[in-house]
């Protein structure tokens, strides 16, 4: 679903704001949802679906593998799950991911192992441009085949397993790679046995776990172990999707930066493995709240209170990179604003985004007269307590990034610094409402 190419123009500071709102739905849940209730057994029905050009990828690549996905309403959606190893695909069939990782990798994960799968792989510029070297590596040891040989990057042609076998993975930072492993797990015949010492995301085991019999945990010395149980079956599943965590990070650094303001976010996803934002900004000295905890069948869910103030310099060391990863962008604009040192440890990998996230917020931050100092591993941000606008412009070129596109606006509303933002439909692909919500806080922009 093509969106017009548009630039955004930000003039003005926003004035401080009080004000209730709801961030748009989680994306790895909506995503994750889609691609499982494909592979499991009878409808699955999911609400408060994040409607939004990822999640419009994922589905019309299921529905090119032949499988019926139905809108009830708003948000609302009835898969009809083929089950374990019943996707197909037409001759010369091309699935086409835009530009979601998530729905590439997992994707991959599951058509490695599904019989007679021959299929071109692709997305957009920025997707294209990013290595899936781990990943093609890791579907190999399954038996899965991708041509060109030693290619690294999409487009490529995916053959999957004549007969997959479970493998044994000691699992990184990434939570796509371990969930693509767990996926092609299902259907391989005999255990699929990972190893993780460093947790990260867990949104795919949180769903299957509704399947008992396919994947089972042990927690041994800090290491978890996942054993997946393949040529079993998957339950049907049914779950209202909660707000993203990573995307309401953006009105939380603006409530925190804004003097005089506060926000509520409603339902928001609190799971552990992606509040490493939200405890590192509470640990240097933010005003964040969360109250009424519960669980929604499928993940732990609150509501967020946040009141701007004083922030002390950040120090992020490389634990937090997994609970955070999408959040950087954001917490370099917070430090640039926060008078002192900060420093952010561990984010090598923030060079394989949707952009190079170091290199472009460090440029960001530059025209604004903040110093940056970076390492491949590190980054030091000089932050000022005071920016003078005079002058200064903050321009953003085609990056095909949202993240940065993001953080682009917060950092103009919060100095008054004009900014130029070219391409900003890319921000659709994960947050549809962010233009609505920065409005309705009292943000002014200009659209070109």
């Amino acid at each position: 679903m093509a969106i017009k190419s548009f630039s955004l123009i930000v003039k003005k500071p926003i004035k401080d704001f009080k004000k209730k709102i709801k961030a748009d739905s989680d994306k790895s849940l909506s995503i994750r949802s889609f691609l499982i209730g494909a592979i499991s057994q009878d409808i699955s029905k999911i609400r408060n679906v994040l409607e939004s050009e990822d999640v419009f990828s994922t589905i019309e690549c299921l529905k090119k593998l032949g499988v019926k996905i139905i809108k009830r309403g708003k948000g609302e959606y009835h898969i009809y799950g083929k089950g374990l190893g019943s996707l197909f695909a037409n001759k010369n069939a091309a699935l086409n991911c835009g530009n979601s990782g998530t729905l590439a990798r997992l994707l991959i994960g599951i058509l490695s192992t599904t019989p007679n799968i021959n299929v071109k792989i692709y997305g957009d510029k920025s997707l294209n441009n990013r290595s899936m070297e781990k990943l093609f590596k890791l579907m190999e040891n399954f038996g899965a085949e991708f041509l060109p040989h030693n290619k690294t990057k999409f487009p490529i042609n995916l053959s999957s397993s004549s007969l997959p076998i479970g493998i044994d993975y000691v699992a990184g930072s990434s939570a796509q790679l371990k969930s693509a492993v767990i996926l092609a797990g299902l259907n391989s015949f005999g255990c699929t046995n990972i190893l993780e010492k460093q947790k990260s995301r867990n949104h795919t085991e949180n769903i299957l776990a509704k399947s008992s019999n396919v994947i089972k945990f042990k927690k041994k010395n800090n290491t978890n172990f996942i054993k997946i149980y393949g040529k079993k079956y998957l339950d049907a599943i049914k779950f209202s999707v909660p707000s993203d965590p990573s995307n309401a990070a953006f009105y939380v650094a603006l409530t925190l930066l804004k003097k005089k303001s506060s926000i509520r976010i409603n339902n928001l996803n609190l799971n552990e493995s992606r509040i490493g934002f939200y405890s590192l900004m509470k640990k240097h000295g933010a005003k964040i709240k969360f109250i009424n905890l519960k669980k929604n069948n499928i993940e732990k869910v609150g509501d967020l209170i946040v009141k701007s103030c004083k922030i002390k310099p950040i120090r992020a060391s490389k634990e937090y990179y997994v609970s955070s990863t999408d959040e950087y962008p954001i917490m370099f604009v917070i430090a640039a604003l926060t008078k002192g040192i900060s420093v952010f440890k561990g984010i090598s990998d923030l060079a394989n985004k949707e952009s190079n996230r170091i290199n472009e917020m460090k440029k960001i931050l530059k025209q604004i007269g903040v110093k940056c100092v970076t390492k491949k591993d590190e980054m030091k941000i000089y932050g000022l307590k005071e920016i003078k606008n005079q002058k200064k412009i903050i321009k953003v070129p085609n990056l095909g990034d949202h993240r940065i596109c993001m953080s682009a606006v917060i950092l103009s509303l919060v100095t008054g610094i004009k900014a130029e933002i070219k391409n900003f439909e890319t921000v659709a692909t994960s947050s549809p409402s962010f233009l609505n919500i920065i409005k309705k806080l009292g943000g002014k922009f200009e659209i070109r």
